[in-house]
């Protein structure tokens, strides 16, 4: 079936650059006069600096400066929309373990490194709690209100339903572990002009979070981020370590970069928060929803906070005139996280899709069943029908695609030797999102097509996706298409983030080609030509080397009219080692159910990526912090495990391929996030089918397994 709807299979654009080395990242620049910084950070969770000593390090060979709280160069305090956050080198206070107090430039990394070495600080300690389930059992700390409360219909309905259950899920922390550390190299030059070469998700954005702090023209910063090694979300923001390197930058009048080392990652720039759900459903004994609670406490920073959409599926994922949502926010001392793939809804599924499951064994229903009973035909919360929805379609498809026929109702029933095997599913749904961008068309008498647009690539293959969408409509060759990004100076785009880029984008470089091809045709009338010319004997015969259209694109009415989602069913074969408790998912189908595929191979790239990301979330990440100090304890690769090729199965990956009618001219909708999104429940719910061993806490490892 997927073959037969993705006839196309165009490679990745950049893929030759990226597999020769010769794209490049932000730290591969080389920049005149370019000097190293390292940062020191606090080796206390909570207080005050009360001395730092840095005569050792700026007598150190190779030192340039050492910038600190105590020597800033002159910036307004650092904010950002979101509330107020931590203000780098403007105060004594400390926040939490790994604050950075101080940047050490030098000639060489290693010099940098040395030096750094070298500062001393002394603290005044204060009282501190990392824990956040001890934050959340302590009546006295903090719980702020994450996002309003929502009830449709009666409050806790479940608890009179026929049949019904309440249980609790637990989600640890996940850091952000892409194999490119996070950084910047910035050059402040003299009058206020600065050039920086990013890790970003977004240059506009970073453009804009520098002109704010430091109080210059935007069009005085250039941001160049052409190539991105994964952001997932940690990149969706301008952390306080970035803007350290612009202060350093500014202080010593050459530019400086900054790499953060895989123990920094840990504490620098965010992470999924931990979250603990609490999921009620009732249902009559027909296997009809009568009642659905979901009752959610995320954890922030004590500086900051940071909210998201965790409790957002369970207000309309399924038929139920019942539903009752609430989630808050616990302030610890640890930094403010961030988003991470899948954002919110990632965490809110596992919860959710566990209890669909949980209440479907509760009824001796196959889930899969009990889903297709509580399907709704439109969007409860939002009272609108959606404008496109294929998840029956593509329940049918995964369900032949993994044999469901083969898995048992009852757990445990399928053994051979001393490995059971199990059988799970579970659904992923996000916002299916249009914002506002421009793109810049030329097009060229040498048969050419140049476009241009400040979005950005973090790994999707945004430059290939926009390239066919201009293929199709302009009928110009692949390799005559140009799409150029990751810089600041071309035409304004959002940062890739919450799986939009394409719709956003692409809806630009849609109305450029028409403006281009009614341009064309224009200039072919007046010239007398056959309305069938070729753009480029229209052009020659014109005396024109190129035209050039520049569009603004963004959405209309369509989201007041209907309700706008992505959705994934993910099934999951997982095999379970009775004596060890060791987890092996053995197989893995995916269906994405996001209107037109625009790029087949790009598209199932982020699928497989989605459910690699979501073996690591159902079986081996979590960050580990010993409370007594305030400090994670497996910050590497060695201990913080993500999956690796042994871990990952066959993944069979497959597209219902049809256009949503409202969204955008393509009728595509974003897949990043639906590919990891409910991944993590189909791995419990499969090992609950294999054993009948219920975890509810993430990762499952081989000792929950046999507890």
């Amino acid at each position: 079936m997927e073959k037969r709807m993705l006839k196309e299979d165009t490679d990745r654009v950049d893929g030759i650059l990226k597999v020769t080395g010769k794209a490049k990242y932000f730290a591969e620049y080389e920049l005149p006069g370019l000097t190293y910084g390292v940062l020191v950070t606090s080796t206390i969770t909570k207080g005050k600096i009360t001395g730092l000593d840095t005569k050792a390090a700026e007598n150190a060979p190779g030192v340039i400066a050492v910038v600190s709280h105590l020597n800033k160069p002159s910036a307004t305090a650092y904010e950002q929309e979101g509330g107020p956050q931590m203000k780098i080198f403007y105060t004594d206070k400390i926040f939490y373990n790994g604050q950075p107090i101080a940047i050490v430039v030098a000639n060489t990394f290693e010099r940098a490194t040395y030096a750094a070495s070298l500062v001393k600080a002394t603290y005044a300690k204060e009282e501190f709690n990392t824990d956040f389930a001890k934050a959340l059992k302590d009546p006295k700390a903090k719980k702020l209100q994450g996002q309003a409360d929502y009830k449709r219909g009666i409050e806790n309905a479940y608890k009179t339903a026929e049949v019904k259950l309440e249980e609790r899920y637990f989600l640890p922390i996940e850091t952000h572990n892409p194999m490119e550390l996070h950084g910047i190299i910035a050059d402040w030059r003299p009058n206020n002009q600065v050039t920086v070469y990013a890790k970003t998700q977004g240059v506009k954005a970073t453009q804009g979070t520098i002109a704010n702090v430091f109080k210059i023209p935007m069009e005085n910063i250039q941001v160049n981020s052409e190539f991105v090694g994964g952001g997932f979300g940690m990149a969706l923001r301008t952390w306080p370590l970035e803007i350290a390197t612009v202060m350093a930058s500014k202080h010593i009048g050459k530019p400086v970069k900054v790499v953060i080392t895989r123990a920094q990652m840990f504490t620098m720039v965010g992470n999924r928060p931990a979250a603990i759900q609490t999921i009620g459903l009732g249902a009559d004994k027909d296997g009809k929803l009568t009642g659905i609670t979901h009752r959610a406490y995320g954890e922030t920073s004590t500086y900051e906070n940071f909210t998201e959409g965790v409790v957002n599926m369970a207000k309309f994922m399924y038929q139920c005139d019942n539903v009752n949502t609430s989630y808050a926010i616990v302030p610890v001392d640890l930094g403010v996280p961030i988003w991470m793939r899948g954002p919110g809804e990632a965490t809110g599924a596992f919860a959710l899709e566990s209890a669909i499951d949980e209440m479907a064994h509760a009824l001796d229903m196959d889930p899969l069943d009990f889903r297709i009973k509580n399907d709704p035909e439109t969007d409860q919360q939002k009272n609108k029908p959606f404008s496109s929805k294929n998840i029956k379609e593509a329940y049918k498809l995964g369900a032949e695609k993994i044999g469901w026929s083969n898995r048992k109702n009852k757990p445990g029933s399928l053994v051979e030797g001393p490995w059971q095997t199990g059988y799970g599913v579970s659904v992923g749904v996000f916002n299916a999102n249009r914002g506002k961008a421009s793109v810049k068309g030329i097009l060229k008498a040498d048969g050419s097509l140049l476009l241009q647009s400040a979005t950005s690539d973090i790994g999707p293959g945004t430059g290939t996706g926009m390239t066919l969408i201009a293929n199709k409509l302009m009928k110009i060759p692949v390799n005559k298409i140009t799409f150029e990004l990751g810089d600041s100076s071309l035409p304004p785009a959002p940062s890739q983030g919450g799986s939009a880029t394409l719709s956003t984008v692409g809806s630009a470089v849609n109305d450029v080609c028409v403006a281009l091809k009614s341009a064309i045709a224009e200039l072919a009338a007046n010239s007398n030509m056959d309305a069938t010319a070729n753009f480029v004997e229209v052009l020659k015969k014109n005396n024109l080397p190129q035209i050039e259209v520049t569009k603004e694109s963004q959405s209309g009415k369509e989201k007041d009219n209907y309700s706008m989602y992505s959705f994934s069913i993910h099934f999951v074969q997982v095999k379970v080692h009775a004596l060890t408790g060791v987890v092996k998912v053995s197989k893995i189908v995916s269906v994405g159910d996001s209107g037109t595929i625009v790029s087949p191979k790009t598209a199932r790239s982020q699928m497989l990526g989605g459910a690699v990301g979501g073996i690591g979330m159902a079986l081996t990440e979590e960050s580990i912090i010993d409370h007594r100090y305030g400090r994670y304890i497996n910050n590497n690769f060695a201990d913080y495990h993500v999956p690796v090729n042994a871990d990952v199965p066959e993944i069979d990956v497959n597209f219902i391929n049809k256009p949503d009618p409202y969204i955008n001219p393509m009728g595509a909708k974003g897949m990043g996030e639906i590919a990891l999104i409910g991944f993590s429940a189909a791995v419990a719910n499969a090992v609950f089918n294999a054993t009948g061993k219920r975890i509810r806490t993430l990762p499952i490892t081989p000792d929950k397994v046999l507890a």
